[in-house]
């Protein structure tokens, strides 16, 4: 009894170990899986421009060179509106200082009024403090306008990847025969990807759009900054809607007190709530077939794997994964049911496996 198992004990301690180790190698390399995988994304995400302009009879070369080009404007436009956005916030930190200074000297009046003590509200006041938060603003802008050495390496892989489409396409083809699952998962993962992209992005500027002309009713600064942030996050499943209502929110406080920032608080929980964690959930689940779970799990890890990049590309980092681990092998694809979105939409494997490979094949 106790031989039978112990292999089964040794393939799983192997497993784990293999896991560990690659999870240390791509947490070592993140500042180049980050990009790299980034690249692989936007290229994926205009394939069919090239396609349909083939399909025209233009030549390779040239619907190659519109192709990097139009992920050229995608990339280099996001990253202009981002630096922008960063470079407003710190702005206008230094406008709102008497605001700022005003709203911590209340806070701490009201954490005396409850009987805390001196040194607690001393520590509260300096963690506040606005050097720190000018100091924070500059260290963010840093970080921001770092994009440029990064987005030098995308834009180089983005034309290689480019102009080895069509290279790709063809050892895809000579090879399905002898791999059909793999190709499959594959393409499938492209797929995925393609529509994950195309989902976010469409709900991502309908909100945007939205939050940008709301803010400006309200009177409340940099609108446009606001709903870059939205944009951004939205690519973010689950929390993005968190994430982007926290500055505008903090600006209405110091603009107009706690009334206008519970007013910005509600105005993005119904639009921005109702688009971002409800409706777009359950669009994303029907064209990537992925659960709520999985997705909302998926952002937990890969954001701790590579970072803040890492929570952007979660899901098409999930779909390369169950890809390559699931749907590429025949023998675990009946997990597929149990992450996706409709277990009962899921093709699952056929209980018989490919014909074998003949000599000739091999």
């Amino acid at each position: 009894m106790e031989t039978q198992k112990y292999p089964r004990i040794v393939v799983v301690l192997a497993v784990g170990a293999a896991f560990t180790i690659a999870m240390a190698g791509i947490q070592a390399v993140a500042e180049l899986v980050g990009p790299a995988f980034l690249a692989l994304v936007l290229t994926i995400t205009v394939h069919p421009l090239r396609r349909r302009l083939r399909a025209t009879g233009m030549p390779d070369w040239l619907a190659s060179t519109l192709m990097v080009l139009v992920a050229y404007f995608v990339l280099i436009a996001l990253a202009l509106a981002l630096v922008v956005s960063v470079a407003r916030t710190a702005t206008l930190v230094p406008e709102y200082s008497a605001e700022i200074r005003s709203t911590i000297n209340d806070f701490t009046s009201q954490l005396s009024g409850l009987g805390i003590g001196e040194e607690q509200i001393d520590a509260i006041a300096d963690a506040f403090d606005l050097g720190s938060l000018l100091s924070a603003a500059g260290e963010i802008l840093s970080s921001a306008l770092g994009i440029v050495s990064g987005l030098v390496f995308i834009l180089t892989l983005l034309l290689f990847l480019a102009f080895d489409t069509t290279r790709t396409n063809q050892v895809m083809e000579s090879i399905h025969a002898r791999r059909p699952y793999f190709i499959d998962a594959m393409r499938s993962f492209a797929l995925g990807t393609r529509n994950y992209m195309a989902v976010s992005a469409g709900f991502g500027l309908i909100v945007a759009i939205i939050d940008v002309g709301a803010l400006w009713l309200l009177g409340i600064p940099a609108a446009f900054v606001w709903g870059v942030l939205a944009f951004v996050t939205n690519f973010i499943p689950n929390i993005g809607f968190v994430i982007g209502v926290i500055p505008p929110a903090l600006i209405g406080l110091l603009e107009g007190g706690p009334g206008l920032m519970l007013v910005v608080i509600a105005v993005y929980s119904v639009i921005n709530f109702l688009i971002q964690s409800v409706i777009q959930p359950r669009v994303v689940g029907d064209r990537v077939g992925l659960s709520a779970t999985i997705t909302f799990l998926s952002l937990v890890f890969w954001a701790w794997a590579i970072g803040p990049l890492g929570a952007l590309l979660a899901v098409p980092l999930t779909l390369l994964v169950r890809a390559t681990l699931v749907e590429a092998d025949p023998d675990a694809r009946w997990v597929l049911p149990l992450i996706a979105s409709k277990p009962e939409e899921k093709a699952v494997a056929p209980e018989t496996p490919p014909a074998p490979e003949t000599p000739a094949q091999a």
